[in-house]
C-alpha cells in the first residue's frame, strides 16, 4: 500500500504578522500533538529532523518521538534526518533502538549528511571531511544494526574491538533509511548498502529527480538487491487547506520570509510571488492546495519517480491549528484519493 507521512523540524520562526516567536517547549508539545493527530487519522509515519538552530527546536528528535510513542498506537516514528556526520553511530543506534522498544517496534532511522552545517563545529568536526565522515559513520551504523558485537576501525571515531552494543531493537533489523538531496553519489552509496532512500525535493520540477530514482533501482540490481523489496520515498514542502487560495495564503508570507532568511546565509535571491505561484503549479515543487490538488500532485510524483511513500513538510510556518488541519486532510481526504488509485 502507498504510504503517507508528515515531517517537521519543529520550526520556531517569527510569525509574519506581529513577529511573535513561539517558545521551544510549546513548539515541541505541538509536535507531539501533531504526531497524535497523524496517528489518529491513519498516516503511516511522522518524521522529525535534527537541527541545532534557534529557529528549530528539534535538536534531539529521539526524545520527542519517544514522548509521542507513549501517546500513539500505530504510526511509525522516524528521524528526518539525523545528521549522522556529526553524530556518534553507537549512540544514534542506541537512541533509536530504545525508541523502537518503547514504541513496540515502530521506530525508523532516517540519516543524512545534513543541509545545515551548525552541528559540525558544535561537535568538533570539519566541513572539509563532509562526505568522508558520513560514509564512514554510515558503514559503522549498518554494522551495528547487523551484529550485536562489532569490531571496527575508521578515521573519525575511536575503534571498536569486539564491543557489544545494547539495547537491541524489537525490529530485526531496525529500519535505516538514507536521505538524499540530489547527489548521485549518495544514491549509489545507499543502494550498494541495500538501504531505502528518501529523496528531498525543495525546488524545481520533480521530474528532474527521475534519473536519480532510476539510478537507485539500477544500482540495487547491480548490487544483488531486489528493488521491489526496498522502498523509495519522496519528501516535499507544502500545505493542505480547504481551498487552493487558502492554502497559498496560509504559507506564503512565512515561506518567503524563511527562504529569505536562509537565502541570506546561502546567497539565494529572494523569492517573488510569481516564483511562489510557479512552485505551486502542477509541475512545481510545492505540494500545496486543497485535497484534490495535493492528491493530484502526489500521484504525479509517484508516477514520475516510482515512489512508495510520500512525506509532507509544511512550507514555512503556519499556526498550530492550521498544521493540524493539514495533517487531518492528508490522512482523511488525500489518503482516500491517493490510496484508492493505487489499489
Amino acid at each position: 500500500m502507498f504510504e503517507l507521512g508528515f515531517t517537521s523540524f519543529a520550526e520556531t520562526p517569527p510569525e509574519p504578522v506581529g513577529g511573535r516567536v513561539i517558545g521551544h517547549g510549546e513548539r515541541l508539545r505541538n509536535v507531539i500533538e501533531e504526531i497524535v493527530t497523524a496517528d489518529r487519522v491513519g498516516l503511516d509515519v511522522y518524521g522529525l529532523g535534527e537541527h541545532h538552530r534557534i529557529d528549530m527546536a528539534a535538536s534531539a528528535p529521539a526524545i520527542t518521538l519517544a514522548a509521542a510513542a507513549a501517546r500513539t498506537e500505530r504510526i511509525r516514528l522516524s528521524s528526518a534526518v539525523i545528521v549522522l556526520s556529526s553524530a556518534d553511530p553507537v549512540r544514534t543506534f542506541q537512541d533509536f533502538a530504545t525508541l523502537d522498544l518503547i514504541s513496540s517496534g515502530r521506530a525508523e532511522l532516517l540519516v543524512g549528511r545534513g543541509s545545515f552545517t551548525e552541528s559540525f563545529p558544535l561537535f568538533g568536526y570539519s566541513l572539509h571531511d563532509y562526505d568522508e565522515i558520513f560514509a564512514e559513520k554510515l558503514d559503522l551504523l549498518v554494522k551495528i544494526r547487523d551484529a550485536e558485537r562489532v569490531t571496527w576501525r575508521g578515521r573519525f571515531r575511536p575503534p571498536l574491538d569486539d564491543r557489544a552494543i545494547y539495547p537491541r531493537p524489537q525490529q530485526d533489523p531496525l529500519p535505516i533509511w538514507v536521505g538524499v538531496g540530489g547527489t548521485p553519489a549518495s544514491i549509489v552509496r545507499a543502494a550498494r548498502l541495500g538501504l531505502p532512500v528518501a529523496l528531498a525535493i525543495i525546488g524545481g520540477d520533480p521530474a528532474r529527480f527521475a534519473p536519480l530514482a532510476e539510478l537507485y533501482r539500477r544500482t540495487l540490481e547491480d548490487a544483488g538487491y531486489d528493488p521491489a523489496t526496498l522502498p523509495l520515498a519522496v519528501h516535499g514542502l507544502g500545505h493542505i487547506a480547504e481551498t487552493n487560495d487558502e492554502a497559498a495564503e496560509d504559507v506564503y508570507a512565512s515561506f518567503v520570509a524563511s527562504m529569505r532568511r536562509i537565502g541570506r546565509e546561502r546567497g539565494w535571491s529572494p523569492i517573488t510571488r510569481e516564483q511562489f505561484d510557479q512552485m505551486r503549479s502542477p509541475d512545481g515543487s510545492l505540494v500545496l492546495g486543497d485535497p484534490q490538488t495535493v492528491a493530484a500532485k502526489i500521484e504525479r510524483w509517484r508516477e514520475i519517480l516510482g515512489v512508495g511513500r510520500f512525506m509532507l513538510h509544511t512550507a514555512g510556518a503556519v499556526p498550530h491549528h492550521k498544521a493540524l488541519t493539514s495533517i487531518e486532510l492528508l490522512g482523511t481526504e488525500v489518503s482516500g484519493i491517493v490510496r484508492g488509485s493505487s489499489d
